[in-house]
């Protein structure tokens, strides 16, 4: 299997908890808390291994938060690198409300990293040992770190001879295609800001991700979208990738996932449009899990087999 490196420049210490009703003025009385390392590309590394893969993850981590985000991947068996940074990692703030099945998610900005900081986590990417075949740069910039940072890593991927995929959004993503990438997986939000105008219909979705591909900004997108699965586009054409109907816990971790199954099955050798099949059933299996629990392997096979066959879950 060929390598995989993930890049999460921010990641975040997920803790979510339960109460019965989400009242304003009012001490709620939470359950007992459960924390969760996050963050995009962490959570494509979780996934991954969930799916029965390996990959390496880094990122800046700091203060006795960073200490407990590293201590929370080694439990979970990640191969990881982290990078000290003097501002503290993040924490977020999950809480589901019983009385409505509702999920409410606060998301903290990140620490401001330093012009070294950012500089040091390029430095790691270029002489990370063994150089990676794939390179997965996933989520949000943290303040301080310059808008065109992925741009500079597709830079640094094309001379390390690494296939980048991006999963962003706006000023993060935009930079990154002008570079030139392997492959994007959008929204339709984020093809939108892309695009900078709305979206009409699906032959719309369409001819954007066909201009992006024949300018040679990004080898193949795959446009996510939830639960109708996914339309991928590359130089061999388009095809809309039809998700299987499954029943719905939770939507979180599912575009990580798919990610995750994308990327994966590249590296196991796969031809794209089974790879993106099987990031589509690792979406569905994440849907079918609670909270912010990811994919689970047997779920994704199980789907993936449904989808080659043709069969209905």
């Amino acid at each position: 299997m060929q390598s995989i490196l993930t890049l999460t420049m921010n990641p975040s210490i997920d803790k979510s908890s339960r109460v019965d009703h989400v009242i304003p003025e009012r001490k709620l009385r939470c359950k007992s808390p459960r924390y969760e390392p996050g963050g995009g590309g962490i959570n494509v590394s979780r996934a991954i291994r969930k799916l029965g893969g390996k990959s390496v993850a880094l990122y800046p981590a700091g203060g006795p938060a960073g200490q407990m985000f590293r201590d929370l991947l080694d439990q979970e068996g990640l191969d990881h690198h982290p990078i000290q940074v003097e501002g503290w990692t993040r924490e977020n703030l999950i809480v589901y409300e019983e009385a409505t099945d509702q999920q409410f998610r606060f998301d903290m900005p990140g620490p401001i990293l330093q012009d070294k900081e950012w500089n040091e986590c390029l430095t790691e990417v270029s002489e990370i040992d063994p150089k990676p075949d794939y390179i997965v740069a996933s989520g949000r910039l943290p303040p301080g770190a310059p808008k065109d940072f992925y741009a500079r890593v597709a830079r640094l991927a094309r001379e390390l001879g690494a296939r980048m995929i991006v999963d962003a959004s706006g000023e993060a993503l935009s930079p990154a295609i002008r570079e030139g990438v392997f492959l994007i997986k959008p929204n339709l939000r984020e093809l939108k800001e892309l695009a900078e105008h709305e979206i009409e219909d699906e032959s719309h979705q369409e001819d954007l991700a066909r201009q992006i591909v024949n300018s040679g900004q990004s080898e193949a997108v795959v446009i996510s979208l939830g639960a109708a699965g996914a339309m991928m586009v590359s130089k061999e054409g388009c095809e809309h990738l039809r998700a299987p109907t499954v029943p719905i816990k939770s939507k979180v971790g599912a575009g990580d996932s798919m990610v995750a199954g994308i990327v994966l099955s590249l590296a196991r050798g796969l031809p794209l449009k089974e790879a993106v099949r099987f990031g589509v059933a690792a979406s569905a299996a994440a849907v079918m899990t609670p909270g912010t629990e990811l994919c689970r392997r047997e779920d994704a096979e199980r789907l993936y087999e449904w989808m080659t066959s043709g069969a209905t879950p």
